[in-house]
């Protein structure tokens, strides 16, 4: 994967050369969040919304299709809508594990067109301030002598994205992800809350949800799970991988379409993205919307959807979720 960083110079030149460069001519353009208002998804379409303005001759339209955490959607982009060319679709890495997990039927990640991602969050191995690990090498070593020694928790039960995050250092320690005590809650902020009280003692959350507890002083994230380190205010903290750790866990949101969608019309859209990437204002809309960039449309973005995926599998079947 790789996080898009333009200098500050270069983003205010192609800021200024954007009203020149020609705009995608999409009919009618069309941002499906699959969901009631309100939620991740449909943050995700309000990003396409508004950071593709410049970039596109229409305005983009956001409409909702609730049902089975984006399985509706996906089935309808999969039957009578896959050649609409004016439609994207919101997605998030949950989409992927409801894929490997056969909530969205009979079709899988072949079935559709991976077209750009709006922005990502990165996982986090957080502790209390006062907690006796200061290192994410002394958990790891607790969890490669003795598993059960180690409570984690987080917001999902198992096969959730924050069990996958606990999963992955499960097994980077040696061991199976079954072999975790892991605590599930019903959200981040459940999870937080017995972190701080200590009914659990590592919480694998999301670095975006972070800064203010990192402010206050009450949480230290030992790493993040991010491929590189971050920008402020997460620059002093390592990754996994710095310390030694193979763990990544990012947390992808972005929009597919059809794949009977026609290559001179996924591309206007892949044009749309890239032109809006290379602006100041897009990374402005990222963090005003709590995400951090990443920007990957196209063939980049669907090998790295795939090479995701290959990796989820193998943990879900690792740990029995799928045979």
């Amino acid at each position: 994967m790789i996080i898009t960083r333009v200098s500050a110079a270069l983003f205010c030149a192609l800021s200024l050369a954007a009203p020149a460069l020609a705009q995608s001519d999409i009919r009618k353009p069309e941002c499906v969040a699959p969901a009631n208002p309100g939620g991740g998804f449909d943050l995700t379409c309000r990003v396409a919304q508004t950071g593709l303005e410049p970039h596109v001759t229409n305005p983009v339209q956001v409409t909702f299709m609730p049902g089975g955490i984006g399985a509706v959607a996906f089935n309808q982009f999969n039957t009578n809508r896959t050649d609409d060319g004016s439609a994207i679709v919101a997605w998030s890495t949950g989409s992927l594990l409801n894929i490997i997990l056969g909530k969205y039927g009979a079709f899988d990640e072949n079935d559709v067109r991976w077209l750009a991602t709006a922005g990502a969050d990165f996982g986090a191995v957080v502790v209390k301030a006062d907690s006796e690990y200061d290192s994410l090498k002394q958990i790891m070593d607790d969890l490669a002598a003795d598993p059960q020694s180690v409570v984690v928790g987080a917001g999902g039960s198992v096969g959730s994205q924050d069990w996958m995050k606990g999963a992955l250092l499960m097994r980077e320690a040696g061991g199976t992800p079954m072999q975790m005590r892991y605590v599930a809650f019903d959200g981040g902020g459940d999870a937080i809350a017995a972190l701080l009280g200590g009914s659990i003692e590592v919480y694998t959350g999301d670095v975006g949800e972070m800064v203010p507890y990192l402010e206050s002083g009450d949480m230290k994230i030992l790493a993040t799970l991010a491929p590189e380190r971050l920008e402020a205010p997460f620059a002093e903290i390592p990754t996994a991988k710095e310390q030694g750790y193979d763990v990544e866990w990012t947390i992808m949101r972005g929009f597919y379409m059809g794949k009977d969608t026609s290559d001179e019309d996924y591309q206007k859209w892949v044009d749309a993205f890239d032109a809006a990437y290379a602006t100041d204002a897009f990374a402005q809309i990222q963090a005003e919307r709590g995400l951090l960039p990443l920007n990957l449309s196209g063939e980049a973005l669907t090998a790295s959807i795939n090479n995701t995926m290959d990796e989820l599998r193998t943990i879900a079947t690792e740990a029995g979720l799928i045979q």
